[in-house]
Order: structure tokens, then sequence, then C-alpha cells
């Protein structure tokens, strides 16, 4: 059945934590104003307040694309009850016929108010295989009136059946697509506003300062690395709660000559297309976006083997990447990647092959289109 036998476009509300540019709110953003508009009407609602002006890009971007935009200002899990009561409203003012959310707070609010408000059909968004035992406990006692259960990689769909104990017949895997068209070579931009060199070897990481990112393991080995290419410098991109500390252990090793901190970018693209290698060091995560965009930038990477890594690489792992903790292998592909450019070169073109033929935004998109048509027969057919 398609979106047409209700004659009308199916109302689709998507729900998520905050609007902050990050790798989750990229996808949903680009689900929202990328979703057939002659078949699907969507809203989002946030439960965080509006981005500062110089962070509400995703916002804007969703303005300018015609999708209304709702943030309910919920500021701490203090008024996660206000926040239901907020959400419910407005999910009544729309009347939805799918409600999809994304992260675990969006996941337990955004499936409270949907159940509260009637929702026909809700699906929620597991995006990272998070160690957190009591969020796995409330996950699955506060979404289980959930129809499905979106994972984003084979990965997470195991994690979640295996230690968030999901019903597996609820789980399904839809991986996340990169837009092609952002990253394109040739809009390098100039390094030396971070007091890097021109002719330095460049490797760059990309997220949040935080423990989940493993940058502090990184910033740790980084003098293993310039002990062997004393050209190599780290260009950490992001900002976040652990930055500071961070900071300070690049001083206590005297490596601030070879260790920056870019804070947070919007030209990310251009930063990916000036380093020679993206290096990620999570200890967790689900299907890491960064590295679909440096894959996109026809990059090579060096990165932890988590959650997602395996399946966006495919057959081209092997070189670039090693388990987290294991300082000797991780050291020796970075400085293998670092001195080669024609290993980087070739390695490069792979991973942007590897990602235009599997992992496109446009094949993204149609699998939760198809997700959604699915839900909408089950729900007004049986």
């Amino acid at each position: 059945m398609s979106a047409s036998k209700l004659d009308r476009k199916m109302r689709i509300a998507f729900v998520i934590t905050e609007l902050e540019v990050g790798g989750a709110e990229r996808c949903m953003v680009n689900l929202a104003t990328r979703i057939d508009r002659d078949r699907f009407e969507p809203q989002v609602y946030s439960l965080a307040p509006r981005p500062p002006k110089n962070r509400d890009q995703l916002t804007r971007q969703l303005e300018e694309a015609g999708v209304p935009v709702h943030c309910i200002g919920a500021t701490s899990s203090f008024q996660v009850f206000k926040a239901i009561r907020h959400l419910k409203r407005l999910l009544l003012a729309q009347s939805p016929d799918i409600l999809q959310t994304f992260l675990y707070h969006a996941n337990v609010v955004g499936t409270i108010a949907g159940s509260r408000a009637k929702v026909p059909a809700i699906a929620t968004g597991i995006r990272v295989a998070d160690p957190t035992r009591w969020r796995h406990l409330a996950e699955r006692w506060f979404t289980r009136s959930a129809n499905r259960i979106v994972c984003v990689s084979r990965a997470v769909a195991e994690f979640s059946r295996k230690v968030g104990r999901l019903p597996e017949q609820k789980i399904v895997t839809i991986p996340n697509g990169v837009d092609l068209s952002r990253f394109t070579a040739g809009n390098a931009c100039d390094l030396s506003e971070f007091s890097i060199p021109k002719d330095a070897l460049v490797a760059v990481c990309v997220g949040r300062l935080e423990y989940q990112k493993g940058i502090d393991w990184l910033v740790d080995l980084w003098p293993k690395i310039v002990a062997r290419i004393p050209n190599g410098h780290l260009l950490l991109v992001g900002d976040g709660r652990d930055r500071a500390q961070l900071e300070n252990r690049v001083n206590e090793l005297k490596m601030d000559s070879a260790v920056h901190f870019a804070g947070r970018r919007q030209d990310v693209p251009e930063l990916l297309s000036s380093c020679q290698l993206l290096i990620l060091p999570s200890r967790w995560e689900g299907m890491p976006n960064v590295l679909l965009e440096a894959m996109a930038s026809a990059m090579p990477v060096v990165s932890t083997n988590v959650e997602g890594v395996g399946q966006l690489l495919g057959p081209y792992g092997e070189q670039q990447t090693a388990d987290f903790g294991d300082t000797p292998s991780f050291v020796n592909r970075i400085c293998s990647l670092l001195a080669d450019e024609s290993i980087r070169q070739r390695l490069g073109q792979d991973n942007k092959s590897r990602v235009a033929g599997q992992f496109s935004l446009d094949r993204m998109v149609r699998a939760y289109q198809d997700l959604y048509e699915s839900l909408i027969q089950q729900c007004f057919i049986g």
C-alpha cells in the first residue's frame, strides 16, 4: 500500500534530542528534507531549546526546506514530564501517522508522548552501542510500545538484541547515508590558522571531546607518532566537556606544537580535503558519520574496530583498523599511511567507491520511506 491510498500525504513526526550539529542530527535533517514530499509531510520536534545563532545551521536547513520545527526547550532530565506533556500536545495538533525518534532521550520521551497521543505507528532509532546498563533497562521498558526499532548498523542491531534485550522481531537495520555532493576534491582550506606548517602530514579527528570518542588515548599516543613521523600533526575538530583536560594533557606531553584544537567548525568538508588521514579512536560507536564523510572525501582512515566500522570499510578494513587500546597496531596503521602517499591515494579511492555504491543518502532515504509504507499498511489494513 502507498501513502496515496490514505487519500492524503502521510504525516511524519521526527523527534530528536537536540538540533546541535552532530552525526545523528545531520542524518535526521537529511531524511526530513529529502523525504518524498509528494508522499510524505514531515515535521520535526527537538526536545532541547533552539540552538544559538552560530550553531543553528541544521534548524535553518529544515526551515529553508519548508519543514516545520518545534523546539520544546527542555534543558535537563528533571524536565522530562514537562517535555512529554508538551510533545503530546504538539503531536495531537499534527496528528501524525508515523512517529520516528532518534537517540536515547528522544526514544523514551517520544514513545511515551506518541503513545499518549495515540500515534498509529512509532519507530525508535538506536544509533550507538552505548554500554550504559541503566539506559538499556529504561529504553527497554519505556519504548516497549514502539512498532519498530531502527538500528544504524548490523553491529548495533546485534548489540540491541543481545545486550539491550530488545525484541528481535521489531529490529530493522538502516545504515547511514552520506551526501556525496558535499565532499568533493579541490575544496581544501589553509591550515596555517592552526599554526600547522605547509609541509606537515596532517591527521584529523572530528568529534565530541568526550570519553566515548577515545581522544584521550589518541593524544597519549601522539608522541609515538611524532617520533616516527616528525612532521606529523594532529588536528582535533570539535568541542566537549573534556576539552580543558585534553589541552592540559597535550601541554604535559609537550605536544602543543603538533596537536591543534580547532573547536566547532562549519567547514568540515574543506578541513577533510586539507588533511591526509582521518583518525577515529572511539571506544564505541554505531555507524560513525564522520567515517562516511571521510570516505566520501576519498580519504584513508585509521579507526578502532567499533560498531559499524567493519560494515562501512568492508574488504578495505584490514589496513585501516585496530582494536581500541592496541597502541602498537594503531600507531603502525597511522604511521604507515602518513608515510606512503600512494597507499593513501589507493585506499582513499577504494573508500569513496564503496560509499558511493552502498551508503548513498538516496539509498538511506528510500529505506526509511519503505519502512514507513510498510508500517502504514500494517496499521491501516492489518
